[in-house]
């Protein structure tokens, strides 16, 4: 059963199941990727041992092993994805890793400050007694003030 899982994820480099079978799988397939760095003859027959398929051996040496010539490892990834419905069981995907990574743009935005409470706190103070000393009260509360100024 891991054999064609292997041979259907080397196919469609991409594939979904529980994540103890993608554990499994990206082990096995992860060894067969080193199989096809290698790309003897030898290596060649150890592939069609493990794999299903001819037409999958053939583009594991030919697409997928030279995509990580230079990668140690690490070949594959494996997404959780949640629970199924029918018996709660774990799914994920396994998905063949990018050669490179793709490249972000570096572009910075510029994101607002976020203030803590107590920096805040003593910024509306300030701001307060700087917008009270500069109101003038009016109205009745104008008249006390005056009186008790005089």
């Amino acid at each position: 059963m891991l054999r064609n899982m292997v041979t259907s994820l080397l196919e469609h480099e991409r594939i979904q199941t529980t994540l103890a079978k993608a554990k499994e799988v990206r082990r096995l397939t992860e060894k067969v990727i080193v199989l096809g760095k290698k790309g003897d003859l030898p290596a060649r027959r150890q592939a069609l041992a493990i794999l299903t398929n001819r037409g999958v051996v053939g583009k594991l040496f030919s697409e997928i092993a030279p995509r990580y010539q230079d990668r140690q490892g690490g070949f594959t990834r494996v997404l959780k994805l949640g629970h199924r419905l029918g018996d709660a069981a774990p799914l994920s995907v396994v998905v063949l890793t990018e050669s490179t990574a793709p490249s972000r743009p570096t572009v910075k935005t510029e994101r607002k400050k976020t203030t803590t409470r107590a920096s805040s706190k003593t910024k509306k103070t300030t701001e307060t007694e700087a917008k009270g000393k500069q109101k003038k009260p009016e109205g009745k509360r104008a008249e006390k003030v005056k009186e008790l100024e005089d």
